[in-house]
């Protein structure tokens, strides 16, 4: 095994999702353990009210990994994943659709400095600001991908499957 990479959904989803569960398949083909926290019984707060309890299910989860993993974000799993990476070591940040910031949260979103990330948006993008996300990307000198798509990017997956296979060749 490579090492382990956590996908995290977004909200009004579930770890079968689309994106998560197709970007799970492309790690598990190139040798990487992957897991899907489900987050849909936090998600019940309501989107500033699960992000807490999104963030101890997935310190959980990166605790439990015997090595720094790679954390894979789509949407509110973007933004948590991000925050996450403050508090425990990670190997990489691979995030789509990001919303810089989750009205009634106090915190915006953030990343640890010098963890290899990438940001996949769409310039269609009617949930997430597009200037927010550059704005992010820019601040953490983050490459990005942005795409003639719309928040669920379902119109963008085989080129986020080609740039994840390319993120994930830096670890080898």
């Amino acid at each position: 095994m490579r090492g382990h990479i956590i996908l995290s959904h977004g909200s009004d989803s579930g770890p079968d999702a689309t994106k998560v569960s197709a970007l799970a398949a492309v790690a598990e083909s190139l040798g990487w353990r992957t897991s899907r926290p489900d987050y849909r019984e936090d998600d019940a707060h309501g989107h500033a009210g699960c992000i807490d309890p999104r963030l101890v299910r997935l310190a959980a989860e990166i605790a439990a990994s015997p090595a720094p993993p790679v954390l894979v974000g789509s949407s509110m799993g973007a933004f948590v994943s991000g925050l996450a990476s403050l508090d425990a070591p990670v190997a990489g940040l691979f995030l789509l659709a990001l919303p810089a910031r989750i009205p009634g949260y106090p915190r915006a979103f953030a990343a640890r400095p010098g963890v290899p990330s990438f940001l996949v948006h769409g310039y269609a993008d009617d949930v997430c600001p597009l200037d927010e996300a550059l704005d992010v990307a820019r601040h953490h000198a983050m490459p990005a991908l942005l795409v003639e798509d719309d928040h669920r990017l379902s119109a963008s997956l085989p080129d986020i499957e080609a740039e994840f296979r390319r993120f994930l060749g830096r670890f080898a």
